[in-house]
């Protein structure tokens, strides 16, 4: 998968903070495929960050934060998903760990944008019905960690 290639297709019509989401994407990627090397979730082309418009704060926050917690995260959403993380699609696992992280970590963010941000994502990078998957698992996190939210709307 040419994931920089889709990236760089997309720029023009994405908000700085859903550019940080990609590049982030595509961080998560690289760091799963290399078994969670810690020496590979980083940009390589980190200079480039600010002609492409990226939130370079969420960008890193979206990483260090995933890392960081990575573990809890996975288990917030493993009792969701019909699948072991092995047999999981590493960018359906990069996705659900992003979605997760916004909804449980950062709830100042909508359910809904995060619901929405992330199915975006799956629909450009994942398989043809990922999106489908992705917004069912995080659907049942807001329902558990932002069910007052989801009452008062």
């Amino acid at each position: 998968m040419n994931m920089k290639k889709k990236y760089n297709d997309n720029l023009s019509r994405k908000s700085a903070r859903s550019r940080a989401r990609e590049l982030a994407l595509q961080n998560l990627y690289t760091w799963l495929i290399n078994v969670n090397d810690n020496t590979n979730i980083n940009d390589d082309n980190f200079n480039e960050l600010n002609s492409y418009n990226i939130d370079v704060v969420w960008y890193k926050t979206l990483l260090e934060g995933i890392k960081k917690d990575a573990n809890f995260l996975r288990n917030s959403f493993l009792e969701y998903i019909d699948r072991s993380l092995q047999e999981m699609s590493p960018i359906e696992h990069a996705i659900l760990l992003i979605g997760s992280f916004e909804l449980i970590m950062k709830k100042d963010i909508p359910y809904k944008v995060v619901i929405n941000e992330s199915i975006e994502l799956s629909k450009i990078y994942g398989g043809s019905d990922g999106f489908k998957f992705i917004n069912g698992v995080l659907d049942k996190l807001a329902n558990k960690f932002r069910n007052d939210e989801m009452i008062k709307i």
